[in-house]
């Protein structure tokens, strides 16, 4: 009631001397910032939007322009080549302009001309540059074509990523290219070869045959080249809906993901502390994204990459439907939604005009800590709701939360800039005892099934002893957006001695005005929606239940001793990902995914990276005969080392396999035709689905003076229900870690 109370700018009163009006100036005081604030968004958006359009250029260029060809002019030197004067006639007769002046507006017009002439050029010979990728292929220390050379120097002199913005780059970068049919087909049935039978490939050939000799592949080809010309990413969107929204199962393991801690570093041990300063560096970051201060992450300081993604990182939920989600995105929010021992807070960040700083935000979650309220009816398992059933929560939502408080609360949580959750347990790593860091990775990815909003981009997590992890919703972004926010504002501030903390754990700061008392959400949960939210939280027990997740931190060696050997570490991990799996099933191979990026290309989210080859077959086997020599083991963990990084620089340059068969299958789809070949190409089991967390992305990481600042990355649940997940960061010269996880209910 106190929220209603204040929201009331004004009211009247009707008297027998008239209506006598009562002005709140507080509120209105506050409306007036808002206004404000409103307006100063739209500007900067407006300033960003013209930045963009005409990078590199600045305004005060044109002017300049401007300045020199009437200048030139009138001094007799005439830079137009003649144009001026034919200028002059029209400007006279349909601007009214009466000479000598109608000559300097010629001349502001066509210096105008050439100067959006030469921003184009500029643009169109950058697109051109970044549509180049030989240079992918060509290899340090071996011979460079003389296109790769010129392109090199053509690159350094025109692209320079450090004094761009976040998106000056983007109508520059190119549109990812749709694959020939014919390679697609051949690169997907070499990559079968080592798994299936003679029998099997011979079926499989067979409906690859009659895919395009029936014609089915010429005219899914066609639709899809269409979609090319006119959307920004033949794949993106279809992705998103199709994989990540119209899924019906539970968000919570199945697609979201986590990430951890830098656990060999700890800056405090107060959890107030620790929530308010993260949280803070987090926002400054959105601040910095909002006004495209972020620099555009680019490849050796010079290619850069695609920043579509960044725009939806905070404010944003997934929200529930019937037969599709969908995800809601705000532009603005002032207030982050703050779980903690089973009750919802509503915590401003930004109140009176002004960001609060850390300290001020720790005496508000310092506030929740010491409130020992108890959580209304329902209220302390309602996230499970999230961690559910789809179809369920949506008609939950509907029916329950569409009005009254329930609603004003929901609002609360999903228009948020992100979801706080102050756990009541400790989390850490002990590197006498591995089962710490399991339970320390598993809370992160599922928690109880009811502490996490597994609907929100990201939700921060904050242990007991100032530990932090969060859990993340797939949908809108893919991992390495959530790796450099991490990056940003935990390994490289948060961590850093001195930094953020006084010598007690606290805060350094002090509060610089009112600070806002966080305010308890309210509910009045029905017992019908008790009940859903108990059925979904039995759906979420059951699914956590059964996930076996280890924390491996191995220190043996690391990307140090891989460099020695002049191969690619991620190439290293994948061979040895393939010959555990072989001695783990038995001396069997599996389909195997890895994730690659395909942010060169504009809307670029991820492609398909078949790790599973007939040269890393070959090493593997013979490496577990134990009859072949070293000098031969060295050849064909070479030859497979250079094939799987030879499918990574296919799979970054659009020549993947997978996303080009999802897209013809969806054309197949909408065209209500039937292809055995796609639907039988389409239903493979990832037994074994991994993916590389990258790290040192904004180059701010200083391993030589702090060697433990490194991220220990994050992980995922199992995709297949017989298979295993398995995320590594390559983190340091001698240290990976590993996420692996699978199903307790698989008996393999």
């Amino acid at each position: 009631m106190a929220e209603a109370h204040q929201a009331v700018v004004f009211a009247f009163n009707i008297t027998d001397q008239g209506i006598q009006f009562e002005f709140d100036k507080d509120a209105l005081h506050q409306v007036w910032r808002s206004g404000v604030r409103a307006y100063k968004k739209r500007y900067a958006g407006f300033k960003n939007r013209l930045r963009n359009g005409i990078y590199p250029a600045k305004p005060g260029s044109l002017l300049t322009t401007m300045l020199v060809m009437i200048l030139a002019t009138m001094f007799g030197n005439d830079l137009s080549l003649g144009y001026v004067k034919l200028l002059n006639p029209v400007v006279v007769k349909y601007l009214g302009v009466v000479p000598p002046h109608d000559t300097y507006v010629s001349c502001a017009l066509i210096a105008c001309g050439i100067w959006l002439s030469a921003i184009l050029l500029y643009k169109q010979l950058i697109g051109c540059l970044l549509a180049y990728h030989g240079w992918m292929y060509e290899a340090h220390g071996r011979s460079i074509s003389w296109r790769t050379k010129v392109w090199s120097v053509l690159v350094k002199l025109l692209v320079s990523c450090k004094r761009a913005g976040l998106y000056s780059f983007q109508g520059a970068l190119p549109r990812l290219p749709v694959p020939n049919v014919d390679d697609t087909i051949r690169r997907y049935l070499v990559s079968m070869e080592p798994l299936l039978s003679d029998d099997q490939m011979a079926e499989m050939r067979q409906l690859a045959d009659e895919f395009k000799s029936k014609g089915t592949a010429k005219k899914l080809q066609f639709y899809l080249r269409l979609k090319s010309w006119w959307a920004p990413n033949y794949v993106s969107d279809w992705w998103e809906e199709f994989v990540y929204l119209y899924s019906r199962d539970p968000i919570m393991v199945n697609s979201n993901y986590y990430g951890i801690d830098a656990i060999f570093v700890r800056p405090t041990r107060v959890q107030a502390a620790r929530a308010a300063n993260v949280s803070w560096s987090m926002l400054q970051y959105w601040r910095k994204l909002s006004r495209e201060e972020v620099k555009p992450l680019s490849i050796n300081d010079t290619v850069p990459l695609c920043s579509w993604q960044y725009e939806r990182l905070f404010a944003t939920t997934r929200i529930p439907g019937d037969e599709r989600d969908r995800i809601m995105h705000l532009n603005d929010a002032k207030h982050i939604a703050v779980y903690h021992a089973g009750r919802y807070f509503k915590v401003y960040f930004y109140y009176a005009g002004r960001w609060l700083e850390p300290c001020e935000l720790e005496q508000q979650f310092q506030s929740i800590l010491n409130d020992k309220s108890a959580p209304s009816a329902g209220e302390a398992d309602l996230a499970a709701l999230t961690a559910g059933e789809r179809r369920i929560w949506a008609r939950a939502r509907r029916d329950f939360f569409s009005r009254g408080a329930n609603r004003t609360s929901l609002d609360a949580i999903e228009r948020a800039a992100f979801v706080l959750a102050l756990d009541e347990e400790s989390a850490d790593y002990d590197p006498e005892d591995d089962s710490q860091l399991d339970r320390f990775a598993k809370s992160l990815l599922h928690g109880n099934g009811c502490n996490r909003w597994f609907d929100k981009t990201f939700t921060l997590v904050v242990f007991a002893n100032g530990r932090i992890g969060f859990n993340a919703e797939h949908s809108w972004a893919d991992a390495p957006v959530l790796s450099q926010l991490w990056e940003e504002t935990v390994i490289t501030s948060d961590i850093v001695p001195g930094v953020g903390y006084n010598s007690d754990g606290h805060c350094k700061g002090s509060p610089k005005g009112t600070v806002p008392n966080p305010i308890r959400l309210q509910w009045d949960l029905s017992a019908s929606c008790r009940d859903v939210i108990s059925s979904q939280l039995r759906v979420a027990t059951n699914l956590l239940n059964d996930v076996d997740l280890h924390l491996v931190v191995h220190t043996q060696f690391g990307k140090g001793a891989m460099k020695t050997c002049r191969m690619s570490p991620d190439a290293f991990v994948q061979l040895a990902l393939q010959l555990a799996y072989f001695r783990d099933s038995g001396g069997q191979f599996c389909l195997t995914y890895e994730a690659s990026m395909t942010r060169l290309f504009r809307e670029g989210r991820t492609e398909t990276v078949r790790s599973c080859t007939n040269q890393s077959c070959e090493f593997v086997r013979a490496m577990e005969s134990g009859n072949a020599s070293k000098a031969e083991l060295i050849r064909l963990v070479r030859a497979a080392a250079d094939k799987h990084q030879t499918m990574y620089r296919d799979a970054m340059t659009g020549k993947g396999v997978d996303r080009h068969l999802f897209t013809l299958y969806v054309v197949s789809k909408y065209c209500k035709i039937q292809s055995p070949f796609l639907e039988k190409a389409l239903h493979c089991q990832w037994k074994l689905s991994t993916s590389q967390t990258p790290h040192g992305q904004t180059g701010k990481l200083d391993l030589r003076n702090s060697p433990d600042s490194i991220s220990a990355g994050g992980g995922f649940g199992p995709v297949s229900e017989d298979g295993y997940g398995v995320s590594y960061i390559i983190a340091g010269e001698d240290t990976i870690f590993f996420h692996i996880s699978s199903r307790v209910s698989c008996d393999l």
